[in-house]
């Protein structure tokens, strides 16, 4: 999932100075590191604890998108107050329990830590290429937004199918669809704050970490279906 169905116009934050982007922008990226702590500790507890297997099921998709859109709104509701920061960071740990799942069914494989370390590799990787077209490229890209959503919204519908059908070969084309998409949506966030069109670095981070998750996830899906080696 992600957070950019709640986004709206952004087309004033243009006129913000250089000066104050790049503020933004470094805090957004402070932040972003900040929340890969509480991510792990998520995770973590998740598979040590069996805590992943509650959003397993119809009833686990329930709480899933409850907690994500739950966590949304009180996100956007406090991103301008001391609390930001700390909803923000409680919605990442959030997030790692949900990864949990999917890192203990990696886990089960022989080759498993070397799995997720490839997924996060390949994940900073393409967050690196990203950042760095984003600094370089001079085009709007605004006009990206509404045909990434399209995809976004085609792709839930399509994982939400498939998890009642249970296709492997759904899965590989959900999870190199998802990687495409929000690989883009890496590029086409970062370069609103670039251009001045994010101004709160919380809703910034937000997008970003989502993007981050969901490429990492299906990475780690591919890798997991093709790599994944038993004992």
């Amino acid at each position: 999932m992600n957070e950019h169905a709640t986004m709206t116009d952004y087309s004033a934050g243009y006129g913000l100075a250089a000066q104050e982007r790049n503020k933004v922008l470094r805090n957004t990226y402070w932040l972003l590191s900040l929340t890969m702590v509480p991510t792990v500790l998520g995770a973590w507890m998740g598979v040590a604890f069996g805590l992943g297997q509650i959003f397993s099921g119809g009833l686990g998709l329930v709480l899933s998108l409850a907690g994500i859109f739950g966590f949304i709104y009180a996100i956007e509701k406090t991103k301008n107050s001391a609390m930001g920061v700390p909803v923000l960071l409680g919605f990442t740990f959030f997030m790692g329990l949900m990864l949990s799942r999917m890192i203990g069914h990696t886990l089960g494989f022989s080759n498993g830590p070397e799995l997720i370390m490839t997924a996060f590799g390949g994940t900073a990787g393409v967050f690196f290429v990203m950042a760095s077209l984003a600094s370089v490229i001079k085009r709007d890209l605004s006009g990206m937004g509404q045909w990434l959503f399209v995809g976004m919204i085609v792709l839930l519908v399509g994982s939400v199918i498939n998890m009642f059908v249970g296709s492997s070969t759904g899965m590989v084309v959900i999870s190199m669809v998802a990687i495409g998409i929000f690989s883009a949506y890496m590029l086409y966030d970062i370069k609103r704050i670039i251009d001045g069109g994010e101004t709160n670095y919380i809703s910034a981070t937000l997008a970003l970490y989502l993007d981050i998750v969901n490429v990492f996830q299906s990475l780690l899906a591919l890798l997991g279906i093709f790599g994944g080696e038993r004992d």
